[in-house]
């Protein structure tokens, strides 16, 4: 009997995983589910007090239940400690279990279970919770499952369930399979509110799919039940801007407000970007004023833009007028702007007025950070001060704990480089390479530069060589530089082998590349090899600049006489690329040499009429040409 007794009974022995893990009797299972004494209860009130403050589901669910589930995960036991516990298997229950602290392996082995159960199917909630668990844990391919799972699944779905998934689709970088869940969805299980449609719009914005966010609005606007609020129209006049459809968003904003929409601080701050960015600064200074007068506070987001705006339009006086009277109004300011401020300042040349404001950074409660400091560094390069200075500023920086970033190097380098300062820069350039940052082509171009100045050629030549060597290629203009060095010092040859082998390596040559080479040709007397390679740069899509012009027209002056220079002049005045001061003063001196005097006085008039002025050297040359001819006419008679 007792044999049979023990084989017809389920034993916790037969269970090999659970004897390896924990010597327990049966006894002592039971012993688990036993309830507590009253003195028990006395005892352990504090400590189960705090547990319940912490944990919701404790609350709730039995924890004997959680403690069985913690230590044998799901399986047999805890099944049976659901039945010993009678807690019954319903929507809130599974909910429960789902946020208690266990492993993601239980839960999803748990939730399984449950969707087995006779009497019980999973709701939206039930789906919605172990989404967000798996969301949680990162378990992509689960998830994606269980959410097809979710959508086959005869289970309603609300607008708030709906715009969750395309949340945690977008966050997981699934935005074509949010987009499919999304219609799939709306065509068969509910009608997507406005709060649906701005997390899809929020999704696409993150990941760049502009032009995808006006047919959804345009499907929100035919919904008829489902109206663009702040928030969307927010968005959309972002996305608009981004993609330069400036009268779309302009248009927008006034729709908008045809609707009885206000504004917030963060749309204005928007349309005012794009009123700058189209060069239309008297309608952006409406718009703060606008602003101002409906009510809407300006932020310091507001401010930054407005200030960066009437810089680059010129304003800059009007600018930091405007960054006083904003302190002065009470606007707190962030670094981000006293940055930009800065920086206005030094480019202005009013260096004293940046360093001021530095100081009073302490006083304004904002930290600086490494942008800060290197935009001093730079004000004091750009305003010709000592290069001690910004040798000073920069173990000031080290020395009040912020750490120089390889932007700060490249600052640095480039200022020493332009100061003749060469040795100390190769020495920054030497530092950088020890504090372990990765090689800064823009601090390499200076050195490149200054050495090819300094006529050091070789020197420039490795620094080159080893810039490839550790970076595997080179940028476009630090090829320019190098090739436009090689053609100084009569190393055409190199130079052309240098910008065939950048287009073998995919690094497509830019202006400045084309105008190196251009001009490394002209100096050897090839200016109808380099007028070519004018006609090839159009060809392979790269535009050419003025300089690039000019270039070709100083060649022809050399070579090809007046009269292919004339040809070329006056085609430069019927293109794009109209002739500047250097274009003129370029063509008088040719003029000028071959004895065409009346043809240079009705140039300087023509030159003086179109606001440019004649420089010395030209003035001189033809002062030359013209005793140059005198002394002919003596010695003739």
């Amino acid at each position: 009997m007792m044999a049979v007794s023990s084989g017809s009974r389920r034993a916790i022995s037969t269970l090999t995983y659970l004897c390896q893990r924990i010597k327990q009797t049966e006894t002592e299972i039971v012993q688990m589910f036993r309830l507590s004494s009253p003195k028990d209860e006395t005892n352990d009130f504090p400590k189960k007090r705090a547990a319940s403050r912490n944990n919701s589901s404790a609350r709730t669910l039995d924890e004997r239940f959680i403690r069985i589930l913690k230590i044998f995960k799901w399986g047999p036991d805890a099944e049976k400690a659901l039945e010993v516990l009678k807690l019954k298997v319903d929507h809130r229950l599974v909910r429960e279990v789902l946020t208690i602290g266990v492993d993601i392996n239980v839960k999803i082995q748990f939730f399984k279970w449950a969707g087995k159960r006779r009497n019980f199917e999973h709701d939206s909630s039930t789906y919605m919770t172990i989404i967000r668990c798996l969301d949680e844990a990162k378990m992509i391919g689960e998830m994606w499952k269980t959410i097809q799972e979710l959508v086959r699944s005869t289970c309603p779905i609300g607008p708030s369930d709906l715009s969750e998934l395309v949340k945690i689709l977008g966050r997981a970088k699934m935005v074509n399979k949010a987009l499919s869940i999304f219609y799939q969805i709306k065509g068969r299980k509910c009608k997507p509110s406005a709060s649906t449609y701005n997390s899809i719009i929020l999704m696409l914005m993150q990941e760049g799919h502009l032009e995808k966010i006006h047919e959804l609005y345009n499907e929100m606007c035919n919904e008829g039940n489902c109206f663009p609020d702040t928030f969307t129209y927010s968005a959309l006049i972002s996305a608009f801007g981004n993609m330069g459809r400036n009268e779309s968003a302009i248009r927008l904003f006034d729709e908008m407000k045809e609707n009885g929409l206000y504004p917030t601080a963060k749309i204005y701050t928007t349309l005012l970007g794009i009123y700058f960015k189209s060069a239309r600064v008297e309608n952006a200074l409406a718009l703060v004023r606008e602003m101002k007068e409906k009510g809407c506070a300006p932020t310091v987001y507001t401010y930054t833009e407005l200030i960066k705006g009437l810089w680059k339009a010129g304003r800059a006086d009007e600018a930091y007028g405007i960054f006083v009277n904003m302190l002065k109004e009470g606007c707190k300011a962030d670094v981000v702007l006293i940055n930009n401020v800065i920086n206005l300042l030094g480019r202005a040349g009013r260096l004293a007025d940046a360093l001021k404001l530095f100081e009073e950074m302490k006083s304004l409660h904002c930290e600086p950070n490494v942008v800060t400091y290197n935009t001093v560094i730079k004000a004091l390069f750009e305003c010709k001060a000592p290069p001690s200075e910004a040798s000073s500023w920069f173990e000031k920086m080290k020395a009040n704990g912020v750490v120089p970033s390889s932007f700060t190097y490249s600052i640095l380098i480039d200022g020493f480089c332009k100061t003749n300062k060469v040795e100390k820069a190769l020495l920054l350039l030497e530092e950088m390479d020890e504090k372990g940052f990765p090689p800064c082509p823009a601090a390499y171009c200076s050195l490149i530069n200054a050495l090819g100045k300094a006529k050091r050629y070789e020197a420039a030549n490795e620094l080159f060589q080893e810039l490839k060597e550790n970076c595997g290629s080179s940028s476009a203009r630090v090829y320019a530089v190098m090739i436009k060095h090689f053609g100084k010092c009569g190393r055409l040859a190199e130079a052309m082998d240098l910008f065939n082998e950048m287009k073998k390596l995919g690094c497509n040559p830019n202006v400045y590349t084309y105008n190196a080479l251009m001009s490394g040709m002209v100096r050897a007397g090839l200016t109808d090899e380099a007028h070519s390679l004018l006609r090839s740069m159009e060809e392979n899509g790269c535009v050419p600049d003025l300089n690039s012009h000019n270039i070709i027209l100083n060649g022809l002056t050399r070579t090809g006489g007046p009269q292919r220079a004339m040809d070329m002049f006056m085609k430069m005045k019927c293109s794009k690329v109209k002739p500047d001061a250097v274009s003129y003063n370029t063509v008088l001196g040719c003029l000028s040499r071959a004895g065409m005097f009346e043809e240079a006085a009705k140039l300087m008039k023509e030159m003086k009429s179109s606001g440019f002025n004649y420089d010395v050297i030209t003035y001189q040359s033809i002062l030359e040409a013209v005793g140059k001819i005198d002394e002919d006419h003596v010695h003739t008679t």
